[in-house]
């Protein structure tokens, strides 16, 4: 009777490295995605580590050294383009960095971040890229500071102590759509769309400021609050013009809000750049091609993601590093809305 056959036996790391002539250590620099081996020695371990079988378990790998290669991204609305532009850019980032990403949505709900933020550090996570949630505290800094997991803030501020963030200039962008507006030959505008807080705050304060650099007053009721969406946009704008037919212009809180306030005008015979004025904030990829194509504020949401990714990744690299902000810089990009 013959004996069984012996089960086959796993390739090893050792396998691989005496195929490709080098050693362990190189081997594994390699399969972590270093960047410190040259690039013939890395081809060839990847090669050899094809050639029989090799699979690296980078799970495996993370509990032997305690650490781990996974970034967890928090955002609060991904129904918006904007963030889902952010979010390319941060994770193109970190993809290249050798790091997986571990995304969460938030849909704007505080005790739904909580409990993300909570799965977070149970998964041991290298990181924590986070858009906070509208009434989000300050002190949620500290927190996750006392968890010893690196962290990076986007787009809305949380407070004025230092940590690293990412953001845009609100108050100057908004400041540079409004201006044109008024160039336009423009004095009744609003402000439209959005939710107070720290961004809604910072960019009112734009339209403000142009309107007092060019002596126009300004008049809170031609400020008009509303959810940040397209449905909350569509609403508010059709009661603007219901309330305020003397307004010809609107500086928008963001892109979103623009693509609203399009459809409103539309419904109502009123044709954007011709009967009425609509300037955007963001400059997704949707707003070139939307009808008419938007008058916005260029902000590069990809890039801005890629900045916040350099700025964890240089957090998680230097932890006893003073705090870094990138703030883009606004630019307007004239289309036909305005």
């Amino acid at each position: 009777m013959s004996k069984p056959a012996s089960p086959a036996r796993a390739v090893t790391i050792h396998d691989v490295a005496a195929a490709a002539g080098v050693s362990k250590s190189t081997v594994s620099l390699v399969l972590q995605g270093s960047t410190l081996i040259r690039d013939e020695t890395a081809e060839r371990v990847r090669e050899a580590a094809r050639k029989l079988g090799y699979v690296y378990n980078r799970r495996a790998a993370e509990l032997r050294s305690n650490s781990s290669r996974t970034i967890g991204v928090v955002i609060n609305d991904l129904m918006n383009p904007f963030f889902a532009e952010v979010l390319v850019g941060l994770e193109r980032k970190l993809v290249d960095a050798g790091y997986i990403v571990f995304m969460a949505h938030t849909s704007e709900d505080l005790r739904r971040q909580e409990q993300v933020l909570a799965t977070m550090r149970e998964q041991n996570i290298a990181g924590i890229a986070l858009c906070p949630v509208l009434g989000t505290p300050q002190a949620l800094l500290k927190t996750v500071k006392s968890w010893g997991i690196p962290l990076v803030v986007m787009v809305r501020p949380l407070g004025t102590s230092a940590y690293d963030y990412a953001g845009s200039d609100n108050e100057g962008g908004v400041a540079l759509a409004t201006a044109h507006l008024i160039a336009r030959g423009h004095r009744h505008i609003a402000f439209l769309g959005g939710r107070r807080g720290p961004v809604f705050e910072q960019r009112l304060a734009g339209y403000k400021r142009a309107l007092a650099d060019a002596g126009i007053a300004f008049d809170e009721a031609r400020v008009f609050a509303a959810d940040p969406t397209r449905e909350g946009a569509h609403d508010c704008t059709l009661a603007m013009l219901d309330s305020h037919a003397e307004v010809t212009a609107a500086a928008c809180y963001n892109d979103l809000v623009a693509f609203g306030a399009l459809s409103a005008l539309g419904e109502r015979g009123l044709r954007p750049g011709k009967d009425f004025a609509v300037m955007g904030f963001d400059n997704v990829l949707a707003a070139a091609h939307s009808n008419p194509p938007l008058s916005t504020v260029d902000v590069r949401p990809g890039a801005l993601g890629e900045a916040a990714a350099a700025l964890l990744l240089h957090r998680i690299s230097a932890p006893g590093s003073a705090p870094s902000r990138y703030i883009a810089t606004p630019h307007l990009v004239l289309r036909q809305s305005a």
